[in-house]
């Protein structure tokens, strides 16, 4: 299956956090997009790692999913190093999709900045004929993304793109909310954490309406890259 998007997480609700809303809009508009997990958050204080893959296929029905995976690399110790890189360009070679949406080049969590170092490289080396990988015994063929973009996470990050999400952002919502064990719930008895208070849930729809605000839109989503973008009319730009 070809994807027109490939979303590459750290952590499940990675994907929901930093560009639920991008995603559902594309789904809308007919795009095939995927989601692939590194990991299974089996290191959250919340839940468990059999917790989290039900809820991250709760979520991928909400978002309209085409496919969504997980590498099952070590939480918290995965490296960018060849042995990753060679799985996560296999996925890459796999559904070769045009965009890459990765995590936040820095963050609180160390594992969203590695997270976007290993896609960054791993979409670059995809692209290279002579790095070999293998797909059910069969040679892949190399591909490049077009693109990858960093979506913005906990620590605010001055974007270099806002996509408008207003007409998604509820929806977006319910597919973060479908992590049930790792965000506010006044009903639970597990510790709370950074992502589980109130707190957190405002900064989140408060980040989304600042990136809203800056572009004339009620809701934002914000991303970086690491080069230029082009564009082929100044007439285009809103």
């Amino acid at each position: 299956m070809k994807l027109d998007i490939l979303v590459l997480a750290a952590h499940p609700d990675d994907a929901e956090l930093g560009c639920g809303g991008t995603i559902i809009k594309y789904v809308a508009e007919g795009k095939k997009v995927g989601v692939i997990d590194f990991t299974r958050g089996e290191l959250g204080t919340r839940g468990t790692a059999e917790t989290r893959k039900a809820e991250a296929a709760a979520s991928a029905s909400i978002l309209g999913l085409s496919v969504r995976d997980n590498l099952s690399f070590k939480d918290g110790f995965f490296a960018n190093d060849e042995e990753h890189q060679l799985q996560v360009i296999q996925q890459i070679r796999k559904y070769q999709p045009e965009i890459v949406l990765a995590n936040a080049v820095t963050d609180r969590h160390p594992d969203h900045g590695k997270a976007a170092n290993l896609a960054f490289d791993s979409c670059f080396y995809s692209g290279l004929t002579k790095v070999e990988t293998e797909l059910d015994g069969k040679p892949q063929l190399a591909w490049r993304p077009k693109a990858l973009y960093h979506y913005i996470q906990s620590q605010y990050i001055v974007p270099d793109v806002v996509l408008d999400v207003s007409a998604h952002w509820d929806k977006k919502m319910e597919a973060v909310k479908a992590f049930k064990s790792q965000f506010y719930d006044p009903t639970s008895n597990e510790p709370e954490t950074y992502i589980s208070s109130q707190g957190f849930m405002k900064m989140l729809e408060a980040r989304g309406i600042e990136l809203g605000h800056a572009i004339g839109a009620k809701y934002g989503e914000g991303f970086t890259v690491r080069k230029t973008i082009g564009v082929n009319s100044l007439f285009d730009l809103r």
